[in-house]
């Protein structure tokens, strides 16, 4: 029998919980090395988006699509990836996911058409999607739980540095070298990686394999799926992500750009540190959430609501500016306020993780990681349509993020009662179990 592993701050670590140390930092920083590199790769686009649009002769709704279905892919990709890093383990499925999305930045580079470039992307996405639920389960398997909500959140500032790449280093490749050496070199960087995961990588600490378990073909499958789905904490975790993540991802991936370039009237070096900054302020939020959360459990939900609070307000403020451009100073705050987007949404990990046994952690994980790639999916695709329809009025555009938002928050607000009593029952039948069981 499979016995909950949920620990609250304070809590004294289970019976043969992960060590962590030396070992299982080094082991974990070859995993969050792929995640880095698949960062870079699908953050690509988004200081791409208007040579894109030169080169292969597209439209904003056209060019939206490079964005909706490698998102489209990574979404759909999410629960079965879950099942096989429960059935696999992480080693295996993050290097197919390395071979994937370097043979997809290949693609992208010599794609010749729009058609060879779209099936670049989505050829990305599935080897990206691969890559983010790995790296979490890496982290419980080698960390003790208390350590998660830091740990999480450490994955997700590696991935946003990822960005910070896409956004300085690769952005000066692309207008210095040109859009094939640009893009053929960096996936150098994905051989690098899969090779260091080949040869380093490692499931789990000796001694702590996880229990044999199960797996019964497409009975397995329903199973996992259904017990994660049912769990509140499953479904709290994936609204949470949906409603908290979008809004930067959107921002960051395609459309951020064109905005403040085409809407704000800016250079695009302007624009560049604008987008920098969103993933700098993303990188010191993310160390201050998880270092609180660590602390204070019942921050989660607080700090959740809270950064879509402050994003809706920042960005009604600079799409209903009265003059024609919002000045640099809102622009500056709204760009550190989206920073907080993504470790916003890790916090819906924190609650699919411990409503969820071992066994369940990667279906779980995919549920919740699903979210923010649906509503991202989504919004881009709004955004293209609208601008399309309305002659490029960005500010009609961007209320696409108020309706989204408003969808994820009402599902927030009905579960969070359900998600709540359900973890604390949990938590007490884990510590009556663990007064009960025997040493040894």
């Amino acid at each position: 029998m499979n016995r909950d592993t949920t620990t609250l701050p304070g809590d004294p670590p289970p019976k043969g919980a992960p060590p962590g140390g030396r070992r299982a930092v080094a082991v974990w920083s070859i995993g969050v090395a792929v995640y880095f590199v698949a960062v870079i790769f699908r953050t690509s686009l988004g200081v791409a988006g208007l040579d894109a649009a030169d080169r292969f002769h597209v439209n904003a709704s056209a060019l939206s699509t490079f964005s909706i279905l490698q998102l489209l892919v990574y979404a759909g990709m999410q629960i079965p990836v879950g099942l096989l890093v429960d059935r696999l383990g992480t080693k295996k499925v993050l290097c197919l996911g390395a071979v994937l999305f370097t043979a997809g930045q290949l693609g992208f580079a010599f794609s010749p058409s729009y058609g060879t470039a779209l099936a670049s992307r989505a050829l990305l996405g599935c080897g990206d999607a691969m890559t983010f639920i790995s790296v979490l389960r890496l982290g419980t398997r080698w960390f003790p739980a208390r350590r998660g909500p830091f740990v999480a959140q450490l994955a997700g500032l590696v991935g946003m540095a990822g960005n910070l790449v896409s956004t300085l280093v690769l952005a000066r490749l692309l207008h210095g070298l040109g859009w094939t050496p640009a893009f053929a070199g960096s996936a150098l960087a994905g051989a690098v990686v899969l090779v260091l995961a080949l040869l380093f990588l490692k499931d789990h600490p000796e001694g702590h394999e996880p229990e044999p378990f199960p797996h019964q073909g497409a009975a397995y499958v329903r199973r996992q799926i259904a017990e994660a789905w049912r769990e509140p904490g499953t479904r709290l975790g994936m609204w949470v992500h949906f409603t908290t993540q979008f809004p930067a991802m959107v921002f960051l991936l395609l459309w951020g750009l064109p905005f403040l370039v085409q809407a704000q009237g800016l250079s695009r070096a302007t624009a560049g540190e604008l987008l920098t900054l969103v993933v700098l302020s993303n990188m010191v939020v993310g160390l201050v959430y998880g270092q609180v959360v660590a602390r204070h459990h019942a921050a989660r939900l607080p700090l959740a609501l809270g950064t879509v609070a402050a994003t809706a307000v920042m960005w009604a403020l600079t799409l209903a500016w009265p003059g024609a451009h919002a000045p640099m100073a809102l622009l500056l705050v709204l760009c550190v306020v989206l920073g907080a987007c993504g470790p916003a949404s890790m916090l819906g990990f924190d609650f699919a993780r411990p409503a969820n046994p071992p066994e369940r952690q990667g279906t779980a994980s995919g549920i919740t990681n699903m979210g923010g790639f649906i509503a991202s999916m989504t919004t881009l695709f709004a955004i293209g349509v609208l601008l399309d329809a309305t002659g490029d009025n960005y500010s009609v555009a961007f209320c696409a993020v108020f309706v989204v938002q408003a969808l994820g928050l009402t599902q927030i607000l009905r579960l969070r009662t359900r998600a709540a009593r359900r973890e604390r029952e949990r938590l007490v039948a884990s510590r009556v179990e663990t007064v009960h069981v025997p040493a040894g």
